[in-house]
């Protein structure tokens, strides 16, 4: 819980020269102003300017937006200059007559934590990270060549990139974040990275911060990092599994003998997936990944055994629920957001999932699918922006500024999408017709 005085005595032991005051867009991609620390007094009384019509869905605010450093959010970057170092606060925004913007998703998940908190219920997640690491050409850009062949839980030298991997690990642990675990995954140059538990703020800081350490380490390695869900045809993609863990008034709510409340929070979340899933799952390529043979869920279901389904609840020491479906193009303040919203809304209203599927899907045939009713989730990003553009569920999460400027920022991207040929289409077509 850092103060005002605790930063100035910080920067000045540790020689910080140069400060930088991040924030994300509506996609979660970071953005920033640098300052130099004379200005730091400034950015302390919140007096940091900068023009919100130039970020993408802050174009419904006002021209003149001021950045609200987080103090508990301090950091020097571990790959800067030793000399002269380089830091970073992560900042909430707020319009020029002082109140929170509407479109800062950070608010709106603060929004979500401290409605549950009235309820008495307090979260916590515990994020896992896939990504890819390529090898890159002599200039530096990004090939598409995985940088090896391993798979499951390899080491090297069939692990190439353990020593990237491991760096990713260390500097985390030095800018002050603990990494659960870190594993080679199933896919040739296919990466995991598990987060310890956090609340559901300070997770959604460091899923934004991660992707920037990995992208920065990667490259000193020689290596390009991506978090793109589906790179490769006929591999596995890479997700950005959510687990989730709810107490009320400090006890567990959730038990792996699915009490009442454990399956009304899934219920929560199966109902209401297919109207934030392009939340959890924001680009075209999302969707390529949502696909079977692949290991990733495809339909709305869920399963204490069976963990290639959208929901599972393991039968861990401290029971969890997680959800399998979101990717790392997911903006994840407004990811973590509705999968909480979504499972209170279960609780509150006593919703009741469909029946556990403990045997993989895939083994079941159509007709058996649809007597089990397990309805399917989007398959496309068109289909996921449809279904949000009808949910009042969307409407009340987001606030109306929000959900326009998104739902607009999504229609665009895939009407840009349309207009674009794509290889297989050519090798597909072109002869044929």
């Amino acid at each position: 819980m850092y103060t005002k005085q605790d930063i100035m005595a910080l920067v000045d032991t540790e020689d910080v020269r140069f400060i930088r005051l991040q924030f994300a867009d509506i996609n979660g991609i970071v953005k920033n102003i640098a300052i130099t620390v004379s200005q730091l007094e400034d950015a302390l009384n919140n007096k940091i300017v900068f023009d919100g019509t130039a970020i993408e869905g802050f174009k419904a605010g006002e021209e003149d937006m001021y950045l609200v450093p987080d103090l508990d959010t301090f950091t020097i970057f571990p790959w800067r200059p030793h000399q002269g170092k380089v830091a970073r606060f992560i900042c909430d925004v707020r319009t020029c007559d002082g109140k929170f913007f509407e479109c800062d998703s950070r608010r709106i998940l603060k929004n979500v934590v401290e409605e549950a908190k009235n309820q008495g219920y307090e979260f916590t997640i515990g994020p896992e990270c896939e990504f890819f690491l390529f090898n890159t050409d002599d200039e530096g850009n990004p090939t598409m060549v995985p940088n090896d062949n391993g798979g499951y839980f390899d080491v090297a030298p069939v692990d190439n990139g353990e020593n990237c991997r491991r760096e990713i690990v260390l500097t985390m642990e030095e800018m002050g974040y603990e990494a659960l675990a870190s594993h080679h995954e199933k896919a040739g140059g296919q990466h995991e990275v598990d987060f310890r538990y956090s609340n559901p703020v300070v997770s959604a800081d460091w899923l934004v911060t991660f992707k920037m350490l990995v992208k920065t380490v990667a490259k000193r390695n020689g290596l390009y990092a991506t978090f793109m869900p589906k790179p490769i045809s006929g591999v596995d993609g890479s997700g950005l599994h959510l687990n989730m863990r709810l107490k009320k008034d400090g006890k567990d709510v959730f038990t792996s003998e699915l009490n009442s409340t454990t399956k009304s929070f899934i219920a929560g979340i199966i109902h209401y997936l297919p109207e934030f899933c392009c939340l959890t799952n924001a680009t075209v390529n999302s969707y390529k990944r949502l696909v079977s043979g692949y290991d990733a869920p495809t339909h709305l279901a869920w399963s204490s055994e069976n963990k290639n389904l959208l929901l599972r609840v393991p039968k861990t020491a401290e029971p969890v629920v997680e959800l399998c479906s979101p990717d790392s193009t997911a903006n994840p303040y407004l990811a973590i957001a509705a999968c909480l919203s979504a499972g209170l809304e279960g609780i509150k209203n006593n919703m009741t999932p469909p029946d556990s599927i403990d045997v993989p899907l895939d083994s079941l045939s159509k007709n058996e699918i649809e007597k089990l009713n397990i309805k399917q989730m989007p398959i496309s990003l068109f289909n996921a922006i449809e279904n949000a553009k009808k949910s009042e569920f969307m409407k009340n999460l987001l606030g109306s500024k929000l959900f326009e400027a998104y739902i607009s920022a999504k229609e665009y991207e895939y009407n840009e999408y349309r207009k674009n040929i794509s290889q297989w289409e050519l090798d597909e077509y072109l002869i044929k017709y």
